[in-house]
């Protein structure tokens, strides 16, 4: 009987592994927690910024996969199981994949460091991809753990500046860097709440210890060149001027801690500066 049995067993098929779900994303931060954490062959599309290298980390990585603009027409072409967005963004596209029967993630931007592991985890469950993102979250609080240094009322000041004259206020992700990197936000401390701009000529008259240039294009635009304005370079030389790629922290990503590291580096500067 049990070599009977033993061989009606051996007949059955193996079950197959449940097939990962196809993934398509309609957000530049949510295309780049997809290309960290898919499995090959799994993503159906990412949007063209994910090409983009000014505003993306994962610019050549996203090379690598399909690119399709965040339409409707797309969702419905792509047929993906999942689509990932951020509020805000692409909300046709969004009501169009759930109207089709897709499961729909929406994340909100990101706005402190320990948002990040968070929605690592969130996407990585969605899309079957739960111990990668166990891995990238541990990963991520042992290293944000490793460089954090805390903020104290006689740290040093850094201006992030931005196109137009932008500076970044409290209850961010950029200011949220700032005070892992043990800096204070010139914006918060000169009570600049009233506007999100800040004129050169207040900046140049009352100096913060540190100018972050958030750089998020070629300077090719009059807002994107004041930057390069020749009264900042006069007023912030050497240790007290750093250029920050504004992709380091235009999402939530691992590699956003490569912002505090570079901003510890210049606070060390500072710290020697004549």
């Amino acid at each position: 009987m049990a070599g009977i049995l033993a061989g009606i067993l051996g007949c059955v098929p193996i079950a197959r592994a449940q097939a990962l779900p196809r993934v398509m994303s309609v957000n530049v931060c949510t295309d780049q927690l997809l290309l960290l954490l898919a499995a090959p062959g799994q993503i159906a599309g990412i949007t063209p910024l994910a090409r983009d290298c000014w505003n993306a980390v994962l610019c050549e990585q996203a090379r690598q996969v399909p690119v399709l603009r965040p339409t409707a027409e797309n969702v419905v072409t792509a047929h993906p199981d999942v689509v990932l967005g951020e509020s805000y963004t692409a909300a046709v596209a969004l009501q169009v994949a759930r109207d089709r029967g897709a499961r729909v993630l929406v994340l909100p931007p990101a706005q402190a460091l320990a948002d990040i592991p968070d929605q690592i985890m969130v996407v990585a469950r969605a899309i079957g991809a739960t111990a990668r993102g166990r891995e990238l979250a541990g990963a991520f609080t042992s290293r944000l753990a490793a460089l954090s240094v805390g903020r104290g009322p006689t740290d040093p000041t850094a201006a992030i500046y931005a196109a137009n004259g932008f500076v970044t206020r409290a209850g961010s992700l950029p200011d949220d860097v700032l005070a892992h990197a043990g800096l204070r936000n010139y914006a918060t401390v000169m009570a600049q709440q009233t506007s999100a701009r800040l004129s050169m000529e207040m900046l140049i008259a009352h100096p913060p210890g540190l100018l972050v240039l958030d750089r998020s294009g070629r300077g090719t635009s009059l807002a994107q060149s004041m930057l390069d304005h020749p009264a900042l370079k006069q007023a912030f030389v050497g240790p007290h001027r750093l250029d920050l790629p504004a992709r380091l922290w235009l999402c939530g990503l691992p590699q956003t801690l490569d912002s505090i590291a570079m901003l510890r580096a210049a606070r060390d500067r500072l710290e020697t500066a004549p």
